[in-house]
Order: C-alpha cells, then sequence, then structure tokens
C-alpha cells in the first residue's frame, strides 16, 4: 500500500472537515428557515434529528474512508465482499462531487464579487431597489460570471497544489480561523444595534406556537432535511478526510466535534442576520436574496458600511472556499487512487474539466436563461442543485448506512471496529436497531420529501 499522507495535527482534520461541511447552506438557508419555523424551537428539533440522523452517518463515512485509506473512488472495492457490487456506487459519488463543483463555483465566486463590491464601497447611498439591481445585472453579465468562476477554481487548485499538509491543512486552518473571527466581530455588532433585542428573542426563545401553526409535520420535515444536508453526507467528501486521520482518535467524538462547528457556524450567523434585520425592520427573506439584497440593505443603515459589508462577504467567501478546497482534493484524490496520477497532472486535467463543467451554471442565468430545465423561471443551476441536494445526497447516505450495517456489505463489526479504534468517545452498540432498521427509512423519507417538494 502505497504510504497516504496524512494531516499533521488533530486540529486541521477538524477544521477541515468543519469546513467541507460549513458552507454557504448554514449561512442563507439556515437563519431563513429558522425564521420561517419558529425561531429557536425549530432549532431545537433540528438538534435531535442532526443527533440522531446526521451523527451516525457522518461516523461510518469517516470510517469507511479511514479504513480504506482511499477516496471514494476505491474505498467501496476495498472493503466490500468478493462479488459485491457496492462500489458501483463510487461513479456516482464521483459524479456528485462534479456536480457540486458545476454551480458552487459560480456562487463562490458571487461571494468574493461582493467582498470587492463593499470593499470599493458600490452600496454606499443606493436605495433597497438600486442593491436589488446591483445582483441582478451581476447574474446578467456573463463575462462577469466567468471571470469570479475562474477565479475561485484557480484559488481552489492552487491551495491544493501545495499538498495536504502545506496546502490543504495549512490554509484551510488559516481560513477557518478568521471565519469565526469575522463572525464573532460581525456578532458583536449585530447585536449591539438599537432594536437588536426583538431579534434575539426570536431567535433564541423557542415559541412553539409557530411551530404548531406551520404544522408540526411540515417542520420536523425541513429540521430533518437541514440536519442531514448541512453536514455535506453521501459523495465522499467528508470519507476523504476519514482516509487522512491515524487511528489514535475514535470517530464518534470526531464527528461529534465536526457536527458542534458545523452547528456552531450557523447559529452564529443567525445571530449576525437576525438582529440586524429585526434593528432595521428588515423581513430576513429566503436564500440568495437574503445574501445578496436584505444584507447589503442592512449594511447601508449601519455606520461604516463597507468595512461590515466587506467583513460579511469574507466570511461567506471562507465559507464558499473552505467546502470548495475540500471537495477539489477529493476530485485529485479520485485521480491519484484510480490511475496513479501525479499531483500536477491531475490539478491539469481536473481544472480543464471542471471549467467547462461550470460554464452552463455561469451562463445559465444570462446567454443561457432561456433553458429552464424545472419548469418556469428555474435555472440551469436549480437543476444542478437538485441533483445533488435531493438525489445524490440521500441515496449515497442511504448506500454508507446499508454498507455498514449489512453483513452483504462491511458489515456492522467491520464497521464498529473501525469506529471504535483509539481513544474518545465510543460508538453505541444500543442503537443498533434503530441504525439498521429505522435509520434507512427515515433517509428515505428524505428522498421522497425531497420530491414532493419539488413536483
Amino acid at each position: 500500500m502505497e504510504n497516504r499522507e496524512k494531516f499533521s495535527s488533530r486540529i486541521g482534520f477538524l477544521l477541515i472537515s468543519a469546513g467541507c461541511a460549513i458552507g454557504l447552506g448554514n449561512v442563507w438557508r439556515f437563519p431563513f428557515i429558522t425564521g420561517q419555523y419558529g425561531g429557536a424551537a425549530f432549532v431545537l428539533i433540528y438538534l435531535f434529528f442532526l443527533i440522531i440522523l446526521g451523527l451516525p452517518i457522518l461516523v461510518m463515512e469517516y470510517a469507511v474512508g479511514r479504513a480504506s485509506q482511499k477516496s471514494i473512488a476505491r474505498s467501496f472495492q476495498v472493503l466490500e465482499p468478493k462479488g459485491t457490487k457496492w462500489h458501483w456506487y463510487s461513479y456516482v459519488g464521483m459524479a456528485g462531487n462534479y456536480l457540486l463543483m458545476m454551480f458552487y463555483t459560480t456562487v463562490a465566486g458571487w461571494m468574493i464579487s461582493y467582498f470587492f463590491k463593499m470593499l470599493k464601497g458600490d452600496f454606499v447611498g443606493k436605495n433597497s431597489a438600486q442593491v436589488e439591481n446591483t445582483f441582478g445585472t451581476m447574474l446578467s453579465d456573463p463575462k462577469a460570471q466567468i471571470f469570479w468562476m475562474l477565479v475561485v477554481i484557480a484559488l481552489g487548485f492552487l491551495v491544493c497544489s501545495l499538498g495536504l499538509q502545506n496546502g490543504v491543512e495549512k490554509i484551510t486552518t488559516v481560513m477557518m480561523s478568521c471565519l469565526f473571527i469575522v463572525i464573532l466581530v460581525l456578532i458583536a455588532r449585530s447585536v449591539t444595534l438599537d432594536g437588536a433585542s426583538a431579534g434575539l428573542k426570536f431567535y433564541l426563545i423557542p415559541d412553539f406556537a409557530a411551530v404548531k401553526k406551520q404544522g408540526v409535520m411540515t417542520v420536523v420535515s425541513a429540521a430533518m432535511g437541514q440536519a442531514f444536508f448541512t453536514l455535506s453526507l453521501g459523495i465522499g467528501a467528508i470519507a476523504i478526510f476519514g482516509s487522512y486521520i491515524d487511528k489514535s482518535q475514535r470517530l464518534t467524538g470526531e464527528a461529534i466535534s465536526v457536527a458542534i462547528l458545523d452547528t456552531l457556524v450557523a447559529l452564529m450567523a443567525g445571530l449576525v442576520i437576525f438582529p440586524a434585520c429585526f434593528a432595521f425592520g428588515v423581513n430576513p427573506g429566503s436564500g440568495p436574496n437574503l445574501v445578496f439584497i436584505t444584507l447589503p440593505n442592512v449594511f447601508n443603515e449601519m455606520p461604516g458600511s463597507r468595512i461590515w459589508g466587506a467583513m460579511f462577504f469574507l466570511f461567506m467567501s471562507f465559507a464558499a472556499l473552505s467546502t470548495i478546497i475540500a471537495v477539489f482534493q477529493n476530485i485529485l484524490s479520485f485521480a491519484q487512487d484510480l490511475w496513479g496520477w501525479s499531483l500536477k497532472k491531475a490539478i491539469v486535467f481536473n481544472a480543464v474539466l471542471i471549467i467547462v463543467l461550470s460554464l452552463p451554471c455561469a451562463l445559465g442565468f444570462n446567454v443561457w436563461s432561456f433553458i429552464q430545465p424545472l419548469g418556469a423561471g428555474t435555472t440551469i443551476q436549480d437543476l444542478e442543485d437538485f441533483i445533488v441536494s435531493n438525489n445524490i445526497l440521500p441515496i449515497g447516505s442511504l448506500i454508507y448506512l446499508l454498507f455498514c450495517v449489512t453483513k452483504y456489505g462491511w458489515g456492522w463489526d467491520n464497521f464498529m471496529k473501525e469506529a471504535n479504534e483509539g481513544k474518545g468517545i465510543k460508538f453505541p452498540k444500543w442503537p443498533r436497531i434503530y441504525i439498521t432498521y429505522i435509520l434507512p427509512l427515515i433517509v428515505l423519507f428524505i428522498l421522497v420529501q425531497g420530491y414532493i417538494e419539488k413536483f
């Protein structure tokens, strides 16, 4: 077996895994659905599902990575019983990584572009309609879309080209540390605004009446979905980091640390957004609108708006880039694991491939906006996101899950042995029946629910 480069420190491993999980969903999806479904009450339900749904699958993905010492391209081959076909999923999993990057590179480009817009003071003195126009203008300009997408791809591969320890680990550790510092400064600013307390109350005091009003099942399935998607499980983006750690620590404790860091950032993003929105009487609206339209308007009201706005988009850029670097590292390891390519060759090949694959999303808002794959008003990005989020992630998680619990796969005993090697928190034996029979049904429910909501 070839000598696989390892992380130099545990903190590096934890921050990179968290960086992979901490993406834009934490920042724009979490606060919005929290607001929609009753604030703190929703957060409590979400945390419950994170523990019973996200954590076991996270441990399983790490275990498969660490036991096989390979990326998803080869991990199933190494561990599966002779004659079984688990490795067929590896092609879907690899495709999932490329598909995710087909739209994530463009969206990350928006963040970096807005960071510079804020620094230059592009929003100073603009009214809310003009702020909204800025976003529309950016989307409709194919040159700008492609330029920023290229910047993101270049940055991502540049970091990966320096190697695992010197590039990915060092730079992600610095980025994630800065991310936490920047968000703490933003929270301090946000909670000290006049009128911020109403936002804090809404966000931190559970209101179960709001849950009842929205319908308990609706809220539960939203919480389940968020707990599931927040960790980016199912495409081997997490498993790859399992393959870079030694066996000194049990995997359950590591998974808990990563889930805590991931949740912390999502909760902290809410502490920036809700007090500020309530202070200026702005509805914390959904999705990209929140980040590119609502928040620039909020920052405009604050003294020193350029600094606060630039800091916010710096934080967003770090969140996006940490995910991109993690997934690029995974993609590069495919070529290395499958064909034994050198890092340089893998980078040249994948950089060209990802640039080509990212074009449909970047052009889908302008030149190719006539392509509306999921019905009127939808974009190419919506389709790419739907294939990854509503299909590959739940199906992949189900595969990892079944692979670890059934005797036709790697099996429960092998999984437990790997998960519990080292020191730290043990993966318990008692939830075996739940994990084997009930958890797969919950994941199936999420898969079906995604289709019901979409169509």
